[in-house]
Order: C-alpha cells, then sequence, then structure tokens
C-alpha cells in the first residue's frame, strides 16, 4: 500500500465518562487547557493523518466545534449509535461520504497523550500491506485466572496490553464491520472486527504517554506527564 492513499482517522468521543466524573463528557474535559479530543486530533495530525471524523453524541455538536476550532486538519462530526461498533460503522460511512481513504485510525479520544511516532508507525505498517495493525505494550503487572473460588498465575509474557490508534487498510475494516453488523457479533476493539473475518493483526510497539483516561486519577497522572514532558504539549494547541 503506496503513501499516496488518504489517511483518515476516525477519533471515538461519544462516551460520557461516569467514572471519571465531571459535568461535562470526559472528550470534552481539558487537560493543560485543552480539551482532550483537541489534543488527540492534534498528535493524529502531527503523526500523519490528513482529516478526522469525530464520533459524538447527539446534542453535543456546538461544544465539539468549538473545542475542535483550532484543529491543524479538516474534521467532521458524526453521532454515534448505542454502541461503539455502531459508531465506528456511522464513521466509516461518513469517511465514504466525503471521499476515499486507503488507510483508517480508529482512535480514542480518552488517550490524549498518544506520541505522534506511534501514529506514524502504525500507518506505516498499514501502508508496508498490513491490513490490520495496533500498537501495545508488554503487560507488567502479574496477572491470575480466577477458577471459582481458586486463582492461578498466567504467564505474562506474551500478552500484550492494546492502545490507539489502531489502524487498518480502509477496504479490511469496513468490510469486517460489515461482518460483525450481519452476523450480530459483539466484539471489543476494531481489531478483533478484523479477526472475525480472517484478518491477521500485526503488533507495533505503544507508548506509556498513550494511557487512556478514564479515572480521575487518570487526570492528575497526565497533568503531571505533561508538565514533566512540556513538548508534548504541541503548538497547534496554543492557538
Amino acid at each position: 500500500m503506496t503513501s499516496e492513499y488518504p489517511v483518515v482517522a476516525l477519533v471515538a468521543a461519544a462516551g460520557s465518562g461516569s467514572r471519571l466524573g465531571g459535568d461535562v463528557p470526559k472528550a470534552l474535559r481539558e487537560l493543560a487547557g485543552v480539551p482532550l479530543v483537541a489534543h488527540s486530533v492534534a498528535r493524529l495530525a502531527a503523526g500523519g493523518v490528513e482529516r478526522v471524523v469525530v464520533i459524538v453524541a447527539d446534542g453535543l455538536q456546538q461544544d465539539f466545534e468549538q473545542a475542535l476550532a483550532a484543529a491543524p486538519i479538516p474534521w467532521r462530526l458524526v453521532v454515534g449509535g448505542t454502541e461503539r461498533q455502531h459508531s465506528v460503522r456511522r464513521g466509516l460511512a461518513a469517511i465514504e461520504e466525503s471521499g476515499s481513504a486507503g488507510v483508517v485510525l480508529v482512535h480514542d479520544a480518552a488517550r490524549p497523550m498518544v506520541p505522534p511516532a506511534v501514529v506514524a508507525e502504525v500507518i506505516a505498517a498499514v501502508r508496508a500491506g498490513h491490513t490490520a495493525v495496533v500498537p501495545a505494550l508488554p503487560v507488567v503487572d502479574s496477572i491470575r485466572r480466577i477458577r471459582g473460588e481458586a486463582s492461578e498465575v498466567v504467564d505474562r509474557a506474551p500478552l500484550r496490553a492494546v492502545q490507539t490508534p489502531q489502524g487498518f487498510a480502509y477496504a479490511t475494516l469496513l468490510a469486517a464491520h460489515d461482518h460483525v453488523a450481519r452476523s450480530g457479533l459483539e466484539v471489543t476493539d476494531d481489531a478483533a472486527c478484523c479477526e472475525a473475518i480472517g484478518e491477521a493483526v500485526h503488533v507495533v510497539p505503544g507508548s506509556r504517554l498513550a494511557m487512556k483516561v478514564t479515572e480521575p486519577t487518570d487526570m492528575v497522572i497526565a497533568e503531571a506527564l505533561l508538565a514533566a514532558f512540556p513538548d508534548q504539549i504541541l503548538t497547534a494547541h496554543r492557538t
């Protein structure tokens, strides 16, 4: 897959973020004075994404328009569905309406500090011929499997914790979601959709900075990381 194919990202931002708390949806919460969704879009752009489709909850379009006013690349809002996989299907339909795509990334707005280098590596892997790509990190905690009243240690050496953005050949992801919708399958992420049609998932190195903001403690950690690594606040955020 050569570089002339457009790179488009779907940004999942429709979640309420109930575990994070606050009076605004998680993607609109501010980190260093910038909404999480704006951080995510700027990093995707810096990694090589050419345009984005942001999937939001109905009724919040104006709030997201304001949050993305300074985005460095073209963007479009799409109202999400009842489940994440339904939302991604709507995002894919919006890509088809807006023009062609060769590489599609799917990213969680709740991972606002993904390094552009990770984004670029995912894109490069898809262009190299891998139809489904995920960034991931080795599991560092001890893992135990619960069996009734007992438990047993799980070998963590071959395990990886998956992050986003996940990258795909556009035609593959479209076919995968069509199959999942027809079959009534429930999947945990978009890579699992591709596995459902027999596609192998290629893994590239992720980053500790690409942490997911889920609970209040995560916001504290993210603020501390930005203070420790000020170069991670992209200049595009300051406009």
